[in-house]
């Protein structure tokens, strides 16, 4: 069934990422699939995302394997508009895959952390 109130930002070359879109296509769920490298972010979309989920915009961030301890967006005095800033800049800084359904939002690692959200 389709579920347009699904979102997975999606990053396909990630394995954690094809674990939960499989996951949800396994629970009969077809999501709506934004590949973000491809598209990017806006500030509101990543601000939404944020209060919707634990963590806030640092709960977004990926450091691992990504540039962000190396632009200093690790360092606690660092802000969140400029974490927010530099995702937008390189959308490779967001962590994924990020699930949005009604009940709130959610990086979803390991994959079954999507479960809670249906």
């Amino acid at each position: 069934m389709s579920r347009p109130d699904v979102v997975i930002y999606h990053n396909p070359a990630c394995g954690t990422s094809r674990d939960t879109l499989a996951l949800l296509r396994d629970k009969g769920v077809e999501p709506t699939v934004v590949e973000y490298l491809k598209v990017g972010w806006t500030k509101e979309q990543l601000q939404d995302l944020a209060e919707r989920s634990e963590g806030g915009i640092r709960g977004l961030l990926r450091d691992r394997g990504s540039r962000a301890a190396e632009l200093g967006l690790t360092d606690p005095a660092t802000s969140d508009e400029a974490i927010l800033a530099a995702m937008i800049l390189d959308p490779a800084l967001v962590n994924r895959p990020i699930v949005a359904t009604a009940k709130g939002a959610a990086l979803c690692r390991p994959a079954e952390r999507v479960v809670h959200l249906l």
